[in-house]
């Protein structure tokens, strides 16, 4: 019994020894520290710095620094920046860029310039010294970046120039660490500066344009194995970091590089997304902040005058060179109070390259001691006041976007939107499902609706569970993008009067239809069912035809008649192509008159919906042999339609859909009929009253 005891005790000395132990309680402090400071109303990553500061080597010595740990956090850090790369809206920032240049440029220069003369000047350091401890004031970690993309205001404009400029400010920095070092040992030569050149270059031609086609090829190749793309993807971020620090600058750079190009392949409603950020927050990036703790050594402050006024005045610069930065980016671009605070609250906390380029100039005896305790404590304080600035900032801008957006979310009815996805084969269905999780608002609370018509005879029975059984492994797949699919089977005589009946059950607001076999009616493609449809049921109706993974495309070509803008779908159909083409990160080319242009054009500012649109005015639009010359295999082509009687229809249009399917077999292509009419719902309250019925 007493070895039990000694045995166990052994197991609980300090710093703990067992890697299970170790692991267990790191997974407690992600789990608790979040949930009891929430409470209080701070952020759960300040949580988990200061469990790293009380569990640390400098706290209660729990556990100690040591190779797993820093594997882990190391992960973490490279997660943070593959995230903000992947996340990155592409089109907002191509729209951006020279904002993101232009903020770069203050977030750099501003503490640069504010901080050397204090280094040199007010605390008596050498110039090289000065110049590496100014230069780190100039970096930032996106340690906030997660609170941002929980509260789901990542693609705000001010988050998409502050990541642009995080890449830029931290690749100069980096690089102006290789050439002080590369100074300080005497070898700043020529040679240097071709080599850093040379290597720079062939680094990025392999991470854009070597990986994308690769990473294409595979998720094309291995579509079903769901698993084994979580796994690729992982793989290049490490390759990528690791490929960054060959090329000489830090393997954050790589990882923030490889979310960039892998960004139009990893589409932000995708299964495969959700895995991503799920493990990344759940996990990976908890490490990292526990082991950025775990850093920080309190009794610095307490070990003399000097270390007291070094990291107070570190921290002051830090701070106030980075507001003043923010600041002036808030005057140019006439940003609001929310958006200043919140590019502060990103670019403020120092972290991963601020810690580099520190430990760097330490070891090469750049920087004394009092310099590395001064940037951790500076780590710390920045850290815990980005948390509170960010999380406060993008408070404030959810409810502002909500006020700005409110009249077109109520008129579009996509707080309750439903879809309806009736099936006749499951051959494509998986594509479809795809779809209708890129085009579903994410506000709705209303699952996708699966529908399996079955006949009504002897057999209806069996072929009901048949159905739900086939149907499963689908709403397994949606449920990995955190989408819920319901599954509805019915009977009935046939499948259009089906689909009709259920589609007024549940109150569908789009129905999504697949493209109907070709057997059958090669002259008059769109059948009796789907005119049966369409003439019984006037809701928006997509039908697709997705010939391959919807991230293989480039382009989206969208045809639509004069007058389409007065169809009541309009504001429908632009809003959800607008949402498909920023998931797949392609471009959008509008063949449609002036009018249906600038209804277009009103509909997206007033959503605040960034998209690469360009407008071509085709005069004679159903002219489809001039139209067909100016398709790209690798297009997704979309003809708006109407049904009879609508103020858009033509009798034309009823003879493109054959041509379609006849002249772009190879195309992915869409036919979108627009809800003709306003559907106004009464609900009549009875109220009874002593027995009396009021209406």
């Amino acid at each position: 019994m007493s070895e039990f005891f000694s045995h166990l005790l052994h197991e609980f000395e300090f710093p703990l020894q067992n890697p299970v132990l170790i692991f267990s309680l790191i997974l407690f402090i992600i789990l608790l520290s979040p949930i009891l400071l929430r409470k209080l109303n701070i952020p759960g990553i300040i949580g988990l710095i200061i469990a790293g500061v009380i569990i640390g080597p400098f706290g209660l010595n729990i556990l100690e620094k040591n190779s797993a740990i820093d594997l882990f956090s190391t992960i973490g850090l490279l997660y943070i920046m593959f995230i903000a790369g992947l996340e990155l809206d592409m089109n907002e920032f191509k729209t951006n860029k020279n904002k993101s240049i232009l903020f770069s440029l203050f977030t750099f220069t501003l503490p640069l310039g504010i901080g050397f003369p204090v280094c040199y000047y007010l605390l008596g350091y050498d110039f090289n010294a000065s110049f590496l401890t100014a230069s780190m004031f100039a970096t930032h970690t996106l340690v906030a970046y997660p609170i941002v993309s929980k509260l789901g205001v990542s693609k705000n404009q001010a988050v998409a120039i502050t990541v642009g400029g995080t890449i830029l400010t931290d690749t100069a920095v980096l690089i102006i660490l290789a050439v002080i070092m590369g100074n300080s040992e005497g070898n700043l030569n020529q040679e240097f500066w071709i080599r850093l050149g040379i290597s720079l270059t062939i680094f990025s031609a392999i991470m854009f344009i070597i990986i994308p086609r690769i990473a294409k090829w595979f998720f094309r190749k291995l579509e079903s194995e769901k698993h084994s793309h979580y796994i690729f993807v992982l793989a290049v971020v490490f390759f990528a970091a690791f490929l960054a620090e060959l090329a000489g600058v830090e393997p954050i750079i790589g990882a923030f590089i490889a979310g960039l190009a892998l960004n139009k392949l990893i589409p932000h409603s995708s299964a495969l997304m959700n895995r991503i950020e799920f493990i990344g927050n759940s996990l990976f990036i908890p490490f990292f902040l526990i082991s950025v703790g775990m850093l920080v050594d309190i009794s610095v402050i307490l070990s003399g005058p000097m270390a007291i006024i070094i990291a107070a005045t570190l921290s002051a610069v830090a701070i106030f060179s980075k507001w003043v930065a923010s600041w002036f980016t808030q005057l140019i671009f006439k940003y609001s109070k929310a958006q200043r605070q919140l590019i502060f609250g990103l670019s403020s906390a120092h972290a991963a390259a601020t810690l580099a380029v520190i430990l760097v100039g330490y070891n090469a005896g750049i920087l004394d001691e009092n310099i590395l305790n001064g940037t951790i404590i500076l780590i710390l304080i920045t850290c815990i006041i980005a948390s509170f600035a960010t999380e406060k900032a993008a408070k404030k801008i959810i409810i502002e976007t909500e006020n700005d957006t409110s009249d077109l979310v109520n008129s579009a009815n996509t707080q309750n939107e439903q879809i309806l996805l009736p099936i006749a084969n499951v051959e494509n269905l998986e594509k479809l499902i795809d779809f209708s999780i890129f085009i579903k608002n994410k506000s709705s609370k209303k699952p996708i609706s699966v529908l399996s018509v079955v006949s009504n005879n002897n057999e209806a029975e069996v072929n009901i569970l048949k159905a739900r059984n086939s149907l499963d492994k689908y709403v397994k797949q949606a449920s990995a993008s955190e989408t819920n699919v319901k599954i509805l089977t019915t009977i009935d005589h046939n499948a259009a009067s089906g689909i009709i009946r259920i589609t007024r059950e549940i109150m569908a607001d789009i129905i999504v239809l697949g493209w109907p076999r070709k057997a059958g009616f090669i002259e008059k493609l769109i059948g009796e069912k789907l005119n049966n449809i369409l003439r019984n049921i006037d809701k928006t109706a997509f039908i697709c035809h997705v010939e391959k993974p919807l991230i293989s495309h480039k382009r989206m070509i969208i045809a639509a008649p004069q007058f389409a803008e007065h169809e009541h779908g309009f504001t429908l159909w632009i809003t959800k192509m607008s949402k498909l083409a920023n998931e797949l990160s392609i471009p959008v080319i509008l063949y449609c008159g002036e009018q249906t242009e600038k209804a277009a054009m009103k509909i997206l500012a007033k959503a605040k919906i960034s998209v690469s649109l360009t407008v071509k005015n085709l005069r004679f639009w159903e002219n489809f042999d001039l139209l067909k010359r100016k398709i790209h295999e690798d297009d997704i082509v979309v003809l708006i339609s109407a049904r009879k009687g609508a103020t858009s229809y033509l009798s034309s249009l009823e003879k493109l859909p054959s041509r379609m399917e006849n002249q772009l077999s190879k195309n992915s292509r869409f036919i979108i009929y627009p809800q003709q009419y306003e559907n106004n719902y009464t609900i009549k309250k009875t109220i009874n009253v002593d027995g009396l019925q009021i209406e």
